[in-house]
């Protein structure tokens, strides 16, 4: 995603001083990015950020109420944006916070308009990366999942009806193209199945 693509990249920007709040709104829409909202303090930002759902949020390290790390921090974890933040310090505690709280990228004051797009690009691909893995990681631990789930259904149906490991897993593979429906699905019904069955039985009088 660049600010020359059809759709401009949609930044929030937040610091306690108006004029740098101004130079900075300048500097970014003459790169051709949108700015689409402000704040002076770090709490406002994270509601902002919340409600226009920016591409970006600069923020700057120092600010009133909410600072611009402990603000990234929650834009980090609420996953709603990459930040970079906007800084005149370089005390090895302020990185290591911002590096604690995902900041994806930093000016330093006073900024140069050369140094901003690289920043924003790098941040906004660091992002998509990170969202990317995190994707994968889910679809791994589904996939995961799934395959326990089918083992244990495999195995009902083996121990149930006398079959083959191999005929089992064509039995479900047959049920899931008949009905339309994943073998994960399969594999819970099947599990429901057993499971209602045992229990039916196990609450039956004996005679």
């Amino acid at each position: 995603m660049t600010a020359t693509a059809a759709t401009p990249i949609r930044i929030l920007i937040a610091d306690d001083e108006p004029i740098i709040r101004l130079d900075l709104r300048e500097l970014l829409t003459s790169l051709g990015y949108d700015v689409v909202g402000e704040a002076a303090d770090g709490r406002t930002a994270v509601e902002l950020a919340r409600k226009l759902k920016p591409d970006l949020v600069i923020l700057d390290i120092k600010m009133p109420e909410v600072d611009g790390i402990d603000a990234a921090e929650v834009l980090h974890r609420e996953r709603l944006a990459p930040v970079v933040l906007l800084t005149a310090y370089s005390e090895r505690e302020l990185v290591e916070r911002a590096r604690r709280a995902g900041v994806a990228g930093y000016l330093v004051k006073p900024f140069r308009e050369s140094e901003i797009m690289p920043v924003i690009e790098l941040a906004l691909a660091r992002f998509q990366e990170v969202q990317r893995l995190e994707r994968q990681v889910v679809e791994l631990q589904d996939a995961l999942e799934a395959r326990k789930l089918i083992e244990r259904a495999k195995g009902i149906l083996m121990q149930v009806h006398g079959l083959s490991e191999a005929e089992a897993f064509q039995r479900m593979r047959r049920l899931s193209m008949d009905s339309r429906k994943s073998m994960r699905e399969i594999a819970e019904a099947i599990l429901l199945a057993h499971q209602l069955e045992s229990s039916t039985r196990s609450t039956e009088p004996r005679t």
